[in-house]
């Protein structure tokens, strides 16, 4: 049996894989094993569970999960995982994410859900913030995540302006 991911990025609908794959990407760039799963929190709710609880006991370490409009796949997700479950909401109705966001930040107490900003730049924020978890325990993450930012760093200061 395969290991399992150290993390899993969940998303609603195929539909949201444009800006999700950023997670995925950003991921692998920093060598963290990742899978990409289509699961629905309304859709398919028997489904996650199943995955949830079966990637859990497997050892994967943190979930991912993106969704839109009533956004409910994070609060799913980490109703059945102790683990760190890290939300972005979409951008996928003519709310633009603020129906997504509002139904994400809005937990009950016990059951967490760290939420990262709306679309792609959540996607990529979520990717680095589970690489920042996992580095409690890797060193070379941490090195990595401080070279990435001494290079955002550079770029900025290289910016030149007209």
């Amino acid at each position: 049996m395969a290991a399992a991911p150290d993390v899993a990025v969940l998303i609603g609908s195929q539909n949201d894989w444009d800006v999700m794959k950023a997670a995925v990407e950003t991921l692998r760039d920093y060598g963290v094993s990742c899978e990409a799963r289509v699961l629905s929190a309304h859709r398919t709710p028997d489904e996650l569970a199943e995955y949830v609880q079966n990637a859990d006991r497997a050892g994967t370490k943190v979930f991912i999960a993106a969704a839109g409009m009533a956004a409910h796949l994070a609060g799913a997700v980490a109703a059945r995982t102790t683990r760190p479950v890290l939300a972005v909401p979409l951008a996928n109705s003519e709310l633009n994410g603020l129906d997504a966001l509002l139904a994400t930040v809005q937990m009950p107490p016990g059951v967490p859900v760290g939420t990262l900003a709306v679309g792609r730049a959540g996607a990529i924020n979520a990717a680095l913030l589970a690489v920042s978890i996992l580095a409690v325990g890797r060193p070379e993450l941490a090195e990595k995540l401080r070279a990435g930012r001494q290079k955002r760093a550079a770029q900025v200061l290289a910016a030149k302006l007209a």
